[in-house]
């Protein structure tokens, strides 16, 4: 049920979950009956980027396959930092969320003989991906679950406000400070929350080009961090290769199963450049693709996927998302390469969380994107992060369920920021730029420290609250990519190409130790050591 947020304010919730994606509506679901309270900055079923997923769900449903190859194909991609208990628990809990989605309405593909399709993406090794009409399934899974939800008594939905301070007192969570989205001089409302599930997405839009809708600008990541949470693994960043570059923003995507379909990568010559560049060719890990469409546009070749002969005048059935956003964009898929770069896509870092999904900070859990497990390690297995998702959601709701929570401590009587000034569009424009110039597709280490400089400064100095958010997650990102002196998965740099074996490690750091890298390097401008924030 909807309820007008006027009403909760200032009220004892149970339970309250930000965010209207994945993770944060089958949470909400899992919990039921118990009272949940679900804040989306968007209409339900919109601004997620688990909605826009076109690949699917990855798992071990098909004769033959395995959870323990599964795991494995994860560890593999993962550059040497995947948690391996993680990666096989969320492979073996993979089945039972899949039936959990189809009880909940989602029409996942099924062959002749009535058995879930699956299909493969690259660094698969076996063909594991469940679909919706071929590249439809975020877009399915959100629905089927927004209605869910909708019809559900003890979830109450409050649509169009985010949450911008997360608020605790004595190291436990007493509830957030919430806005109306888009409207900065709206007056703050405060809400008092037992145990806050952060289910926000990720940071796409902190980049010039992403695939992510607008939503998706680090704003979970930055409220726990200034909260004082623990951060793992902010530096890696991965990038999807094969982003439609035809002048929109977001940029829609060209999903990866095309590629599992026999697609391929050319350059403006014709040549496949994948070829010389990993043995799996196309269908090499995401992080390696994206470096080579990367450097072939650098080279000012261009870069495109080219399904004319794989599918030709079958696009259109086997992919109408991707057919359509080309169509729109006067490309068709079936006669003509489709031009493509890199974009911002997924963020394996996040807010540090244990099997449960529980977080640093008491009362607090996090879950999907926002949240960091150790699933995807430096780099993501492609179809990993809806199943990761749905699995943490899960665990997130039984491990409330089991435990009691106590009641808040008092909430103060005034807004603790009780006004905030617009969004500084220059400002934003300007991190969004360094984003992807310093700590994009390729960094190094001089770029990264202007990055962390510029960052720091704004999240010091501005007065908006939504840019002081963007700016605290940008720093950390480029706090840890600066300090991280090596190339591993998806964070490459051109000053240290090679990885170190002594640095196969997951990071682990805060707030206040990424500004302490950027007081530094206002002073002097190498590292002393060279791992400081790696835990």
């Amino acid at each position: 049920m909807t309820n007008n947020i006027h009403n909760l304010a200032r009220s004892t919730n149970d339970v309250v979950i930000v965010g209207g994606g994945l993770a944060g509506l089958f949470c909400a679901l899992k919990l039921a009956p118990r009272p949940v309270t679900l804040i989306s900055a968007a209409p339900l079923g919109q601004g997620a980027s688990s909605a826009w997923a076109q690949g699917g769900i990855a798992a071990a449903v098909a004769e033959g396959d395995s959870a323990e190859a599964h795991a494995a194909d994860t560890i593999a991609v993962g550059g040497g930092l995947v948690d391996e208990a993680v990666a096989l628990g969320i492979a073996r809990e993979a089945a039972p969320r899949i039936h959990d989605l189809l009880a909940y309405g989602v029409p996942f593909d099924r062959d002749l003989e009535g058995r879930l399709a699956v299909g493969r993406e690259a660094a698969h090794s076996a063909r594991r991906i469940v679909h919706v009409r071929g590249d439809g399934a975020g877009a399915a899974i959100i629905a089927a679950l927004s209605e869910a939800v909708r019809q559900t008594p003890s979830i109450r939905l409050i649509e169009g406000f985010v949450a911008e301070v997360l608020l605790t007192e004595d190291g436990a969570v007493t509830g957030l400070q919430l806005r109306e989205a888009g409207n900065p001089a709206a007056r703050p409302i405060l809400l008092a929350a037992r145990a806050v599930v952060l289910a926000t997405g990720g940071i796409g839009h902190l980049y010039a080009a992403t695939t992510n809708p607008l939503e998706a600008s680090g704003s979970g990541l930055a409220i726990a961090a200034r909260a004082g949470a623990v951060i793992a693994d902010p530096e890696f960043v991965q990038f999807h290769p094969t982003a439609i570059m035809v002048g929109r923003a977001p940029a829609p995507l060209a999903t990866e199963a095309l590629r599992g379909e026999g697609a391929t990568l050319i350059n403006g010559k014709g040549e496949r450049f994948m070829i010389a560049r990993h043995p799996l060719a196309d269908l090499a890990p995401r992080d390696i693709v994206a470096r080579g469409v990367f450097a072939e546009i650098a080279a000012g070749r261009g870069a495109f996927l080219d399904a004319r002969e794989a599918l030709g005048t079958r696009f259109a059935q086997k992919f109408p998302t991707v057919h359509a956003s080309c169509i729109a964009a006067g490309i068709d898929p079936a006669t003509q390469a489709i031009p493509i770069a890199p974009a911002a896509h997924y963020h394996m870092g996040g807010i540090a969380v244990d099997g449960r999904g529980r977080s640093s900070i008491d009362g607090l859990w996090a879950g999907g994107e926002v949240s960091s497990t150790g699933a995807h390690g430096a780099n993501r297995l492609a179809s990993n992060s809806l199943l990761e998702a749905v699995v943490y959601a899960a665990r997130i709701a039984e491990d409330i369920s089991g435990r009691p929570i106590p009641s808040p401590a008092r909430l103060p009587d005034m807004p603790v920021t009780p006004c905030s000034s617009g969004p500084d569009a220059a400002a934003v424009k300007r991190l969004r730029a360094m984003m992807s110039a310093h700590v994009g597709v390729i960094r190094d280490g001089d770029g990264l420290a202007e990055a962390v400089r510029s960052f720091a400064a704004l999240e010091r100095e501005t007065a908006s609250i939504a840019v002081r958010n963007m700016a605290t997650s940008a720093l950390l990102v480029a706090a840890a990519g600066w300090i991280r002196c090596e190339s591993r998965g998806a964070h490459f740099r051109s000053d240290h190409p090679a990885d170190v074996p002594a640095l196969a490690r997951r990071t682990t750091t805060t707030l206040a130790a990424a500004r302490d890298v950027a007081e530094s390097l206002r002073v002097r401008p190498r590292p002393r050591t060279a791992q400081s924030m790696i835990a």
